[in-house]
């Protein structure tokens, strides 16, 4: 038995919770009632397509669509990570969406061809909701890590000269900025893994028990997918600092003005 569903005037009565945080928004003067408006129209319409064209791929099921579906996901959140970090898109277009692209082949491989054995990696049904998940709970953990690596060298750049000053590499002078950018990044994912299940029922497996399947189904699929996510996130981050910093500094080894908009 599947899940009961909404009628589109139940749907509508939800957005009615958006007067909470817009009142709070309007209270603290915080200017974030325009992007939060902005943000739920644009993730509306994205979902009720998405909705519509999974519909036809879960139906069709090609691996070349599956896999262009894939690639559209990725270029949306290379876009969406650099922007809300405030970078230069030029600068981290490209590394940003091939860190996610080689950490996406190896965790999905990984997990659907030889945790799962599916004789189809590219089956729809499993491909493209495990790899969007992925790439949902990745995104967040970018725009901290690049932050958190960029403005940070941006704020300390006398520590950074510094260390290039007496005799460092590029690569060792960044090191100190590296480390705390992923020790701050992997913590939150760190502490979201320690209490999962306890404080809260994880998406997937909400959707999957509404969806029909047992408890115990449910659980494994989850922890597979909260592990696959915990390493998708490393290795996203690591290689999204590493491919950027070729194209964030120049030959003399400074940051770029044009890195941080």
């Amino acid at each position: 038995m599947g899940a009961q569903d909404i009628s589109w005037i139940n749907l509508i009565s939800g957005y009615l919770l958006l007067i909470i945080p817009i009142l709070t928004f309007t209270y603290y003067k915080t200017g974030l009632i325009k992007d939060t408006l902005w943000a739920v129209g644009r993730m509306t319409i994205q979902l009720l397509m998405v909705g519509t064209y999974l519909e036809f791929i879960f139906t069709l099921n090609s691996w070349v669509i599956n896999l262009v579906w894939v690639l559209v996901m990725i270029a949306v959140t290379a876009f969406t990570v650099i922007d809300r970090a405030q970078l230069s898109r030029k600068l981290f277009l490209l590394p940003v969406f091939a860190s996610v692209l080689i950490s996406l082949s190896v965790v999905d491989l990984y997990l659907l061809g030889i945790v799962l054995k599916l004789d189809f990696i590219f089956d729809a049904r499993y491909f493209i909701p495990i790899t969007g998940m992925l790439i949902g709970n990745t995104l967040a953990d970018m725009v901290v890590s690049l932050n958190n690596f960029y403005k940070g060298i941006s704020k300390q750049q006398t520590t950074y000269r510094f260390a290039l000053a007496n005799g460092a590499s590029r690569t060792e002078a960044l090191a100190l900025f590296m480390r705390e950018a992923i020790r701050v990044t992997m913590n939150r994912s760190i502490a979201t893994i320690a209490v999962m299940g306890l404080v809260s029922l994880p998406g997937m497996m909400t959707g999957q028990i509404l969806g029909g399947s047992s408890p115990s189904v449910a659980i494994k699929y989850q922890i597979l997918i909260m592990l696959t996510i915990f390493v998708s996130s490393l290795i996203t981050n690591v290689l999204t600092l590493l491919f950027s910093c070729r194209k964030a500094f120049n030959s003399m080894g400074n940051l770029r003005k044009e890195v941080i908009r």
